[in-house]
């Protein structure tokens, strides 16, 4: 971990156990003989960085005595223990959402003292690039995941300025949040809009009525099959909802390794469907149009290209990301998941999967009009990421005291 050279005079360092207290969390599976009450519980998936998703809110049953053991309290710093790089550490201050709620023992709780650490400070300074340097600094690793234990949690060299100090940094810090939350609901109204439009468009009762043709689609596009060899390309994965996204900003670091020249490599007006999901909750992977450039992806993905004159890429891009291709893999994927999380899914019968084909000009015209959608709503994203960089440049110059928050301004925190 990086150290930092000189704190200000009136700031301290300390272990984060000297000013908070560490606190573990119920165990799923944990039985007991004696009387229990149902109570909601918070999961890994509910906690997000810097934000928490209650969405889904799943109950357990804890004895009677454990429940003030467990219960989370206003002001309390939920921090993950682990999983993909970007879970690692990563949390929000929990404002008494709903009331009797417990923490699973994958999400750590720290309850701070107060009068010396707010809890808005601590939950800022671990999600910064210092507190995520740290956890990775001491994380157990294996392949893409990292984890970090109570203890690890317990050393933590939490920088302390002055109370009126970290008010007056938490309370710069939120302006951006507001500006990221802002942005991003205008992105799901957008989203929803879009979808809404998608089908429309593309639904299978249009389909039916517009009488288009039906093909399978090895008609309309080939696998790709280059290898990088000797190639300097960025090594790229897929998520759903994101798309194409560097194996570095996804994890932290490139995973590729040896298998680099193994990876297939993807030019612009291309696709790749990565198999990652699970058959028993109906979630198929997903299928993402290469833009511009050139990168590689895993080869346990499938890649293709169009081989045919009347394929317009960008009208199948919105059919894939609006999954209407789901229904069609069911029918041929086998045995739920393998151990990697990859669907058991043949190549060959990838490409039997029925895709509507309507005339070049309708694929072009719809395209067009789902593209000045998505448009927009790329730019919104362009927006909150860079106040998410604005935001990130922020915290590592803030809360390490290399810039200081001017003195008529800390004053008014007094």
């Amino acid at each position: 971990m990086d150290r930092i050279r000189k704190l200000p005079a009136v700031w301290k360092r300390k272990r984060l156990e000297k000013v908070a207290v560490i606190q573990t969390g119920i165990a799923k599976n944990q039985n007991s003989k004696q009387e229990t009450i149902e109570l909601p519980y918070l999961r890994v998936a509910n906690v997000q960085d810097g934000y928490l998703d209650l969405s889904e809110i799943k109950t357990i049953n804890i004895h009677k005595d454990k429940v003030n053991r467990y219960r989370l309290e206003n002001g309390d710093v939920l921090l993950t223990e682990g999983g993909d790089f970007d879970k690692l550490g990563r949390g929000t201050v929990w404002e008494g959402q709903i009331q009797s709620c417990v923490h699973q023992n994958h999400v750590f709780v720290v309850r701070t003292q107060k009068n010396e650490l707010l809890p808005s400070f601590l939950s800022a300074q671990t999600g910064s690039s210092y507190g995520k340097r740290y956890f990775l600094s001491c994380s157990k690793q294996s392949t893409n995941l990292a984890s970090i234990n109570s203890s690890q949690l317990k050393a933590f060299p939490v920088l302390l300025p002055p109370l009126p100090e970290q008010k007056a940094i938490a309370d710069l810090l939120s302006t951006w949040d507001k500006a990221i939350e802002t942005t991003e609901r205008l992105i799901h109204a957008k989203e929803a809009t879009l979808k809404g439009q998608i089908q429309k468009i593309m639904g299978k009762e249009v389909i039916n009525a517009n009488g288009w043709s039906l093909v399978h689609l090895g008609e309309l596009f080939s696998e790709v099959t280059r290898k990088v060899g000797e190639k300097e390309l960025i090594p790229y994965s897929i998520s759903a909802g994101i798309g194409f996204v560097s194996q570095r900003e996804k994890w932290g670091k490139e995973i590729s390794g040896s298998q680099h020249k193994n990876y297939t490599h993807l030019k612009a007006g291309e696709f790749s469907y990565n198999k990652k999901g699970n058959s028993k909750r109906y979630q198929q992977g997903c299928i993402y149009l290469l833009k511009d450039g050139e990168i590689c992806v895993p080869n346990v993905f499938i890649s293709f290209k169009p081989k045919a004159k009347n394929v317009v890429p960008e009208f199948f891009e919105h059919y894939f990301i609006a999954d209407y291709h789901a229904s069609e893999l069911k029918r041929y994927i086998t045995s739920g998941a393998r151990s990697d999380g990859l669907l058991n899914l043949n190549k060959k019968n990838f490409f039997k999967i029925m895709v509507p084909c309507p005339s070049p000009k309708e694929q072009k015209a719809i395209a067009e009009a789902l593209t000045a959608l998505r448009h927009e709503i790329d730019l919104l994203k362009q927006f909150a990421d860079k106040y998410k960089t604005q935001k990130r440049g922020l915290m590592q110059k803030m809360l390490t005291g290399e810039w200081r928050v001017k003195p008529e301004v800390v004053n008014q925190y007094e």
